[in-house]
């Protein structure tokens, strides 16, 4: 499934006003960073990342992250990154994107 131009703006109007939750830093894009954006995509199915660091290379971090966690890519705008992942879980979904 990949997610159209009108779900991925729906997701951006939702997470529009929330600060991101995951800083890539120094770092890099360690197990530890991809270990809490996975806990974070459980809890919250959408959620924005921030590049504080590798911002040269974010264009190819970025898939690279979602791919990794199972997430779509929603938007890269500026050093920020929005990635969604819906709950397997049909109880457990907080985000019912239109079709």
């Amino acid at each position: 499934m990949n997610l159209t131009g009108k779900q991925k703006a729906y997701l951006k109007k939702l997470i529009h006003s929330a600060s991101p939750v995951v800083m890539i830093g120094a770092k890099g894009v360690s197990e530890q960073v991809i270990k809490t954006i996975d806990e974070e995509l459980k809890l919250k199915e959408l959620i924005k990342i921030k590049f504080v660091e590798f911002k040269e290379e974010k264009k190819v971090l970025f898939p690279e992250i979602a791919e990794k966690v199972g997430a779509f890519p929603v938007s890269l705008i500026g050093n920020i990154g929005t990635l969604y992942r819906q709950n397997s879980d049909g109880e457990e979904q907080k985000i019912k994107i239109p079709f």
